[in-house]
């Protein structure tokens, strides 16, 4: 027998077709989001492994379809797949392995059919994403649409008890981790004429679009990367409690996200401007520590 099929017995999920389904989305996640799937077959306990990866996938099947090829196309994959989601929930059966995953972890996690329909919501707002031009419109973003996708996952850690400040925590988590990410891509997201730092904060170190598109360096270009990551890291350390709130069986996943977040922040600094070559990746050495760090502590 193999680990993942202890998984997926420990978590109940017996039906040939529904095991299935949850291998699928392991097996996309691990394609897609390799690190992410590292932590939690490392830092999860095994029951609940295959729900987090199921909800994981749906939220990048989701951020995909939000984000890949023109404005019209992206507006009709994302209409027909939020029909199919909905339709699935109202009644309970569905002909997607995604979506029979799904509407199994949302049996087994009642609260995350909540998540889930907030976030169907809220989606349009990164289908509608065209740049930022105050921090006031980042702020914004956040709760339109950057932590109810968060809390599709998240939402498996929630205490019973709490569950404002828990999501309170998870709102200061993914404000740090959502502004390095902007920093982060700022090559692909100029690319895509859809840069995520705020116009009047570029404007603020004398950096505009049009330099940046065209190759150009501009002095400010260093502070503006610094002062981003910085904010991002105060965020960061401020949402070490997220931790602390969650269930036992979250705390240790959730702490080495913070974590790794922050060696993110470490190298995004690092390579300042020469992100406009791409993006920065944590030493792969220092994740490794991290997540054996807290395999010891949990």
């Amino acid at each position: 027998m193999t680990a993942w099929s202890r998984c997926l017995d420990a978590a109940g999920i017996r039906e040939p077709e529904l095991r299935s389904a949850y291998g699928a989305q392991r097996k996309a996640v691990r394609r897609h989001r390799r690190s992410s799937h590292i932590a939690a077959r490392v830092l999860l306990p095994a029951a609940l492994q295959p729900h987090a990866l199921a909800a994981t996938a749906f939220m990048d099947h989701g951020d995909n379809l939000l984000d890949t090829g023109p404005k019209a196309q992206r507006a009709s994959e994302w209409g027909d797949w939020e029909q199919r989601v909905r339709k699935a929930l109202e009644t309970g059966r569905g002909d997607d392995p995604l979506i029979l995953a799904l509407l199994a972890t949302t049996q087994r996690y009642p609260r995350l059919r909540e998540a889930v329909e907030e976030y169907l919501l809220t989606a349009e707002a990164e289908l509608e994403f065209a740049g930022l031009a105050t921090e006031a419109d980042y702020q914004a973003y956040l709760d339109a649409y950057s932590l109810p996708a968060f809390m599709l996952v998240g939402t498996l850690f929630a205490p019973e008890t709490g569950h404002d400040r828990y999501r309170s925590a998870c709102r200061t988590l993914i404000e740090g981790s959502q502004r390095l990410d902007f920093v982060n891509d700022l090559a692909e997201d100029l690319r895509e004429g859809r840069p995520g730092i705020p116009a009047e904060t570029m404007e603020r170190f004398s950096v505009t679009v049009e330099d940046l598109r065209a190759g150009h360096e501009p002095p400010g270009l260093a502070g503006l990367v610094s002062r981003e990551v910085q904010t991002a890291r105060t965020a960061l350390h401020s949402a070490r409690e997220v931790a602390a709130l969650a269930t036992p069986p979250g705390r240790a996943l959730l702490g080495a996200i913070v974590d790794i977040e922050l060696l993110t922040a470490d190298a995004v600094l690092a390579r300042g401007p020469r992100l406009l070559d791409g993006p920065a990746s944590p030493p792969l050495a220092a994740t490794v520590r991290t997540l054996l760090s807290a395999r010891r502590a949990a």
